[in-house]
């Protein structure tokens, strides 16, 4: 494949300058500036048109407004207008390292596949909660190591920050689905199950930012966890007892604090060894102390936002004869 066979699908929604960052990130990849970049922009009341406007002369670029419909809708609408014949999608918060698009294409080339994931990396220049936030979403004490790893480069169900599917793969699914989160790994889930294969490129990473405070990290992982159960209803063969884990990570770590007041001690040492060893991996991952301990809070709110949506959503879903919509309206955007 050459560099000119790629469309890169870009779903924005009021962040100007993560556009503006992504874009030159672009300006200096390795490659030939022969890809095309989409950008979507998502209904935003603060646009990137100007900026998009300025790369028009170093990038083979395309920029849509439209409504408010999603970043899933958003990333098919891009798709549907790409003129390359395979897609990659970015989210905007995101910036590609020199050799992101030669690793792809070196990849692909040699193991043709209709869909591939990256992992996602923090740059040394982000701010000691970035640091800390990535390192809880992609350390193998973690959900990060729940949800694919480099023993799972066969399989791996892709995240749409940094995503790879062909024409033909996306026009035989139809793309992503209204709902958000978990448009992602629906989608990959319904290509396994259309016997399409799909794979992690550990050495196609991208630097994730994620502009995010605790706050609206728990929000993000409560509905990461609220979606889990949905897709297991939908498709019950992709079911995993791992998926249980953060819910009984929660409920361990309330019990333990429970059991202080008898002086039963056991649980909190067990706990107390497992933040140690975080700490520990994270000082090592980041070499920055302060990252470090802020990785602590973050896996807490990580495991305790996912673990409690998962646990309401599973109830509801048992107790309730409604549809999933119904239940959970705040997960699902409408639709043209």
């Amino acid at each position: 494949m050459i560099a000119s066979d790629f469309s890169f699908i870009i779903p924005v929604y009021n962040r100007p300058e993560e556009v503006r960052e992504l874009l030159e990130s672009f300006c200096a990849l390795e490659t030939p500036k022969t890809f095309e970049v989409v950008i979507v922009e998502d209904g935003s009341t603060l646009d990137a048109r100007l900026i998009t406007e300025h790369f028009a002369d170093q990038l083979n670029i395309s920029y849509y407004f439209k409504d408010n419909t999603g970043p899933g809708h958003s990333r098919n609408y891009g798709m549907e207008r790409a003129k390359g014949n395979y897609f990659i999608i970015l989210d905007s918060d995101c910036i590609l390292p020199k050799h992101y698009l030669t690793e792809v294409m070196s990849f692909l080339n040699t193991n043709y596949i209709d869909c591939f994931g990256g992992p996602d990396a923090a740059q040394d220049n982000f701010t000691e909660l970035q640091k800390a936030i990535n390192f809880s979403m992609t350390s193998v004490l973690t959900t990060g190591g729940i949800r694919g790893g480099a023993k799972e480069i066969e399989g791996y169900e892709p995240r749409s920050f940094n995503m790879g599917i062909s024409k033909e793969a996306f026009c035989a699914s139809g793309g992503f689905g209204a709902i958000h989160p978990g448009e992602d790994p629906d989608l990959s889930i319904r290509l396994k199950a259309m016997g399409y294969k799909l794979c992690l490129i550990p050495e196609a990473f991208v630097y994730h930012k994620r502009r995010i405070s605790f706050e609206r990290f728990l929000v993000q992982v409560y509905k990461f966890g609220q979606v889990r159960p949905i897709l297991n209803k939908w498709h019950p063969h992709s079911k995993k007892w791992t998926y249980w884990f953060p819910t009984v990570f929660m409920l361990g770590f309330l019990i333990s604090l429970l059991l202080l007041f008898f002086e039963v001690y056991i649980g909190v040492f067990v706990y107390g060894a497992y933040f140690l060893l975080a700490l520990i991996l994270a000082f090592q991952s980041t070499l920055d102390f302060i990252a470090a301990i802020l990785s602590i809070p973050a896996i807490l709110i990580q495991f305790s936002g996912y673990g409690w949506g998962f646990l309401k959503s599973k109830i509801k879903l048992f107790l309730s004869r409604k549809s999933e919509e119904e239940l959970f309206p705040n997960l699902f955007f409408k639709t043209p």
